[in-house]
């Protein structure tokens, strides 16, 4: 038999993409607690259950009250995303980017081994530090390695530009809680926070990340 060639159907499935998507997001609708979130994150809440495939997790969800407006504003300003993961930039649609927004991620930039060995820490840390010719303004999104986002809060105690708002989704099972309860509590020199948006706890990911900033450039996109 061809691969190119229909299978015998054997199994009972929707076919239907479109179905596919209008009843995922209907169930999400229907069985998540969105009610305990504000109205402007129930869009990005649903993109999220639905990369995880669980509803739970919109109650770990947790965010800044300003994220989704500085988010979006600095996407239709034109602002670039940067992530900590060549995954998680896969991850985002580029159609739904409002202003063809660069999407970068440094992690196999040539200086990222020889700094992370000097630094005693890891390439997903030490990549951060390449972001600074983009950090102002941009809307970061952290979605595999808590050291990135460790790291990211010590380079911004430290005078490093201020991004427009953090997605703070890294997974794990060592530092991960730990690095979202820092950016949700993390306090510029100056005095004030970069708008965050995180799930705790342990779960996370790159998946997840995507669709977060997916549902943040595009909130007419059906959620």
């Amino acid at each position: 038999m061809s691969l190119l060639e229909r299978p015998t159907r054997r199994y009972e499935y929707e076919t239907d993409g479109q179905a596919i998507y209008r009843h995922s997001f209907a169930t999400i609708r229907s069985e998540a607690e969105l009610s305990t979130l504000p109205v402007d994150l129930h869009g990005v809440a649903t993109r999220v259950a639905h990369a995880a495939g669980d509803v739970g997790v919109v109650a770990d969800l947790a965010a800044h009250p300003e994220v989704v407006w500085a988010a979006r504003s600095a996407l239709h300003d034109g602002a670039p995303v940067l992530t900590d993961s060549h995954m998680l930039a896969a991850g985002i649609t580029r159609r739904r980017l409002p202003a063809e927004n660069e999407v970068v991620c440094t992690l196999r930039e040539a200086p990222v081994p020889d700094l992370a060995r000097r630094w005693g820490t890891t390439r997903a840390a030490a990549a951060v530090s390449l972001w600074e010719p983009w950090l102002d303004g941009a809307v970061v999104a952290v979605g595999n390695a808590p050291t990135a986002l460790f790291h990211l809060l010590e380079m911004l105690l430290d005078g490093a530009a201020r991004p427009a708002a953090v997605v703070g989704m890294p997974v794990g099972f060592v530092g991960s809680a730990e690095s979202k309860v820092a950016l949700a509590h993390h306090e510029l020199p100056g005095g004030g926070q970069v708008p965050w948006l995180v799930v705790h706890g342990r779960r996370g990911g790159s998946a997840m990340a995507a669709a977060a900033v997916n549902a943040l450039a595009d909130p007419d996109e059906l959620a």
